[in-house]
């Protein structure tokens, strides 16, 4: 498979989860601000992290649907994001669904341009090195909502959350190909 099939493949099966739990749940996810959604993606990533260096999980969870949360929660911030002030409030089926697919569309553009320029650096990564630059683009989203949403020279929020889909979906592709541990 060429590296958009094998995105797009993992990017369906990261939609169809988020669709899922978007008839399950509704849109509660409406309720969250950045740091909140941040703090999701940290604690996912965090989890990661954890688990690669454990010999024995209690909590069934795979490294694989860590990823995927990852994944749907960076998008749910570029929606965040686009809609302005959380609120308690719900948007539609519909309407999720074609937001979701916005940003899913905007991320893959992204990495179909960096991906050319960058020369797919990221087939040699290793899946640590997903984990940490997650928790380095979180970081500096914590420090930009700190900073009230202004950088001097730096990408804003939502840069930092498109390079987290796309890492989540580098390691997503790595793990169906065998190469890492899901």
């Amino acid at each position: 498979m060429s590296t958009i099939e094998q995105y797009n493949t993992a990017a369906a099966q990261c939609a169809t989860i988020f669709l899922k739990k978007t008839k399950d749940y509704g849109t509660s996810w409406r309720v969250l601000r950045t740091i909140s959604v941040a703090d999701q993606i940290m604690i996912k990533a965090l989890r990661i992290r954890n688990l690669q260096q454990l010999t024995q999980q209690q909590v069934s969870d795979s490294i694989t649907s860590e990823f995927v949360g990852i994944f749907n929660y960076a998008i749910i911030g570029l929606i965040q994001l686009a809609l302005g002030e959380p609120a308690i409030d719900e948007i539609s089926y519909e309407v999720a669904n074609e937001l979701y697919h916005k940003y899913l569309n905007e991320a893959k553009a992204t990495m179909l341009q960096k991906n050319h320029d960058y020369g797919e650096a990221w087939r040699d990564m290793s899946q640590e090195s997903f984990a940490d630059l997650i928790l380095v683009k979180l970081l500096r989203i914590r420090q930009i909502v700190a900073n009230d949403g202004k950088t001097l020279i730096s990408e804003g929020i939502d840069a930092n959350y498109i390079d987290i889909v796309n890492y989540a979906a580098f390691a997503l592709i790595l793990i169906a190909e065998g190469k890492h541990k899901g």
